[in-house]
């Protein structure tokens, strides 16, 4: 049996096989709404053969969106659409996922293909905030510096939206840590300069992430499990490092996580990458190894034999794929079939499955 698809167990839920689909944003959503893209573009993924579906960064709050056009989870009329959709996943064989994010100081900015600019305010757009009034990009505006009681107020917007979470009736939810946005924002030197509780030393630029951490946990069954998506490195002299995401990692285990998402980069414009196939998988391998913790690999895989491979070498626990599924939503049932696996296809479809000869 290739390893790619022997099943996985975090708290009460078993994955079927080690293949996510990584949060992908749509940006086609309307006040934070679902509606039948969101249906189909998931819901192929779950008839693809995929274990684990993750939404898209769904805000916990209006001001929270990268987009205009992202889906939220702020208000409770969101949650008939989203259950619209954990329904249809649930029943072909996939779990239900969702990522909670708040963009801070990324947020507001139109969709890529309408230029991806900052929004103004005469156009629908709204204030930025962030840990400290440090622009993402020297010609954007400098966003808000949070208060102590803005920050206690984000913190029960994750409450609320892990809440929210429940009732639309997702089994796994992921925290959004990674790619510049609020939480990230904070941890990141880079972009946090604060001198309160909040800025600093590295007890006090994660402590945000980790109350965020606790409220979800205690809002959370504790049969579900909770993941965490972090950039283990900004890729910059003077930024987050690997290091440190070990650090960090234990101490979201000792709260209660099950699975740290190693994704890099995205706080700062100007980071040299070097990108290319699996360049980010080092990070969910050294997590793994030196937190003790299981990790998500993601980050150019592309073929089965690759993904095998990264689950079979014990680098991580998981494979997370994005693009790769954009271009083949099958990628699961497809991979199967090349590593010699026999899995079930959807009776609709059960007349194109490829046969050994």
């Amino acid at each position: 049996m290739a390893q790619l698809f022997t099943p996985l167990t975090l708290r009460g839920i078993t994955l079927k096989n080690r293949i996510v689909i990584s949060p992908m944003c749509q940006y086609s959503a309307e006040d934070g709404f679902t509606n039948d893209w969101h249906l189909v573009h998931l819901g192929s993924r779950a008839v693809g053969g995929a274990a684990l579906i993750l939404l898209e960064a769904t805000a916990v709050s209006a001001e929270g969106r990268i987009t205009p056009d992202d889906l939220g989870i702020w208000k409770d009329e969101h949650v008939p659409g989203l259950r619209r959709i954990t329904d249809f996943l649930k029943a072909h064989g996939a779990v239900a996922g969702i990522q909670l994010a708040h963009a801070g100081r990324k947020a507001s900015h139109s969709s890529p293909w309408k230029g991806g600019a900052v929004v103004p305010a005469s156009e629908g757009g709204w204030t930025t905030v962030s840990p400290s009034a440090v622009p993402f990009t020297e010609n954007e505006p400098a966003p808000h510096e949070l208060t102590l009681a803005e920050i206690q107020q984000i913190i029960e917007d994750f409450r609320v939206a892990t809440r929210l979470s429940l009732e639309a009736g997702f089994q796994v939810i992921e925290l959004h840590g990674a790619h510049g946005y609020l939480l990230h924002e904070f941890f990141s030197p880079l972009s946090n300069r604060r001198t309160d509780q909040y800025g600093g030393s590295f007890e006090n630029r994660v402590r945000l992430l980790l109350e965020v951490t606790e409220v979800t946990r205690a809002e959370w069954p504790t049969e579900l499990p909770l993941i965490v998506r972090i950039s283990a490195t900004d890729w910059t002299e003077g930024g987050w490092t690997p290091a440190e995401s070990v650090q960090l990692a234990k101490l979201l285990k000792d709260r209660g996580v099950d699975l740290i998402d190693c994704s890099t980069g995205g706080n700062v414009p100007a980071a040299q990458i070097p990108v290319g196939p699996g360049y980010q998988v080092q990070f969910a391998e050294q997590v793994k190894r030196e937190a003790s913790i299981p990790t998500g690999a993601v980050g150019l895989i592309t073929d089965a034999r690759q993904a095998e491979d990264i689950i079979a070498s014990g680098q991580a626990d998981v494979v997370l794929l994005a693009r790769e599924s954009l271009r083949d939503p099958y990628f699961p049932l497809h991979a199967a079939f090349e590593l010699g696996v026999d899995v079930a296809w959807p009776p609709q479809y059960e007349r194109a499955k490829p046969r050994r000869r």
